[in-house]
Formats: structure tokens, C-alpha cells, sequence
């Protein structure tokens, strides 16, 4: 079984497979990150804490 190492963006905090980022189209990423969370309600209060604007998984602390 393939290791996928999972990294996340050290802008808009999500986590993503690839060297640059598909939201903020950014290669500051990192492989250090803490908790996980899953955003798909982008009007959540959760979500407009955290400053996310579009559904998908990210990261809490990076």
C-alpha cells in the first residue's frame, strides 16, 4: 500500500495531495500540520470562524 503524503497550505490551511495549492494557487506548503477538519457548508459558523470560502478539508493548526 502507497503512503500518501498528506500537506497542507500554509496560506489558506487546506490540505491537499499536490505542490501547489487549487485554491490560492500557492507552493508554500508544509507537511507540519495539526488536526484535520471538513468543511461543506461554507456559511457554517465554523467555516466564517475559520475564514474558509470554499468546502473541503483543512487544516487546524499550521
Amino acid at each position: 500500500m502507497r503512503n500518501i503524503v498528506k500537506r497542507a497550505c500554509r496560506q489558506c490551511k487546506r490540505i491537499l495531495k499536490g505542490t501547489t495549492c487549487p485554491v490560492c494557487k500557492t507552493s508554500n506548503i508544509t507537511t507540519s500540520f495539526q488536526g484535520t477538519i471538513v468543511i461543506f457548508d461554507v456559511n457554517s459558523d465554523v467555516a466564517k470562524k475559520l475564514g474558509v470560502t470554499a468546502p473541503g478539508k483543512y487544516a487546524i493548526k499550521v
